[in-house]
């Protein structure tokens, strides 16, 4: 990490659920949380509480100094909607292929 930014993950204690076009693709009680100097909170969710069958991988891919290279996934009517990192950085490895979305719902 470069002086003062901070990355830190932990378990959330929020339910989280991902709605896009009324269609339901998340919904976890076992997020991650993870903020980041700079950068909104994020929710890190499990591959298992993903409808990852409604989702298409793409072709992008970004890379992040302090989190690695992130993959993609898109539905017909949003491109990239949703990133993990398959191998991550050291120092956050736990957020580890669990897919995050832009916008969620929390409870």
């Amino acid at each position: 990490m470069t002086t003062g930014h901070r990355i830190t993950i932990e378990r959330s204690d929020r339910h989280v659920r991902v709605v896009h076009g009324g269609q339901v693709l998340a919904e976890s009680d076992r997020s991650l949380v993870l903020r980041e100097t700079g950068c909104p909170e994020r929710y890190y969710i499990p591959p298992e509480d993903v409808a990852r069958d409604l989702l298409t991988p793409s072709a992008a891919q970004t890379y992040c100094p302090f989190k690695g290279t992130a993959s993609y996934w898109s539905l017909p009517d949003a491109e990239n909607l949703v990133w993990a990192y398959p191998d991550p950085k050291p120092d956050v490895a736990e957020i580890r292929d669990h897919l995050c979305f832009y916008e969620v719902e929390l409870f």
